[in-house]
């Protein structure tokens, strides 16, 4: 597998191992963020912008064009966000602006959990539409389970099955440049890897100190899977946290941008959402310093287990 190339300081904690499954460089783009190599040949930026709770278009509006002059080049969204045609608007105004163009850009969406199984195709199609940006970049089974099943419903397994098998109809046509899955337990993974004719390309699932994941990334190593963190900041629970603060008070930066260093640090790639500007500007500041290995193993060791967000352990 390819190695990263733009190396950080790695903790010598065994749940700070580099992803090997991703290359990193720097982009060809006018955003000096770095980028990683998917295993479908794609580039996407390790840095995103997350737009959950982005309701309203001048939201969208704003903070996407706040993370372009920050140098995010990655944006995203998903079908139960409501908000993938606010996106594609703003981005299709705004792309001009900076001067940048469609293939400057990364685009992630997610398929609907009401839409798993037989309706995936048209629920993936009715994104390309509201986004209306000619393809996606990265297009994901958002959670494991259907809407309207319970966890232990023996139809989840068929209907996930279902469902990217019409990713891959797509991804063939060249509609999604990639596609991928999200909130993907490793027995899901496993299940996948059994059955798939086109591997998938990135599992995106809650990371952060204190649910390092240490299973889950091993699974995606073994299966040359990128693994990507959201919920970085523990939906803000970890920026008060004493020890996040303490290293972050340490190297001179906010305790959001040490949470976020030390996920790309491992080669892991992120998605801080926010509405703020400045907080999308300051969250973009994560490439010009290193956490130290004693920083980046007492931050590892805040493993506990815990998730700020909803558990997919019981979809069977």
């Amino acid at each position: 597998m390819p190695q990263v190339l733009d190396r950080t300081k790695q903790s010598k904690r065994g749940t700070n191992k580099e992803n090997k499954c991703l290359s990193v460089k720097m982009s060809s783009s006018s955003s000096s963020t770095p980028s990683v190599l998917l295993n479908t040949g794609v580039q996407m930026p390790i840095l995103g912008l997350g737009t959950y709770k982005l309701l309203l278009p001048e939201d969208v509006c704003r903070a996407v064009d706040a993370a372009l002059v920050a140098g995010y080049r990655a944006f995203d969204t998903a079908a139960v966000y409501g908000n993938e045609a606010d996106v594609g608007r703003a981005l299709k105004e705004l792309l001009p602006k900076h001067g940048l163009t469609r293939e400057d850009i990364f685009i992630t969406s997610k398929l609907s959990p009401e839409d798993q199984g037989e309706r995936a195709m048209e629920g993936a199609l009715h994104s390309l539409s509201q986004l209306d940006l000619g393809y996606i970049d990265l297009y994901l089974i958002h959670w494991p389970g259907t809407k309207g099943l319970e966890v232990d419903d023996k139809r989840n397994p068929g209907n996930r099955a279902q469902s990217w098998a019409s990713l891959e109809q797509l991804h063939a046509q060249g509609k999604l440049r990639a596609i991928g899955v999200s909130n993907y337990t490793p027995a899901h993974m496993r299940e996948l890897m059994q059955s798939c004719k086109i591997p998938p390309a990135l599992l995106q699932v809650e990371f952060h100190p204190q649910f390092c994941q240490t299973e889950l990334r091993s699974v995606c190593e073994e299966y040359g899977v990128c693994f990507q963190a959201y919920s970085s900041l523990g939906k803000g629970g970890l920026v008060t946290d004493p020890i996040v603060t303490e290293v972050a008070k340490n190297c001179e930066r906010t305790t959001a941008q040490v949470l976020l260093r030390w996920s790309v640090q491992q080669g892991v790639p992120v998605l801080p959402k926010s509405s703020n500007p400045d907080r999308i500007k300051d969250n973009a500041k994560i490439f010009d310093f290193t956490l130290s290995d004693t920083d980046m193993g007492r931050l590892s060791a805040m493993d506990c287990g815990h998730k700020f967000c909803r558990d997919s352990a019981q979809v069977v």
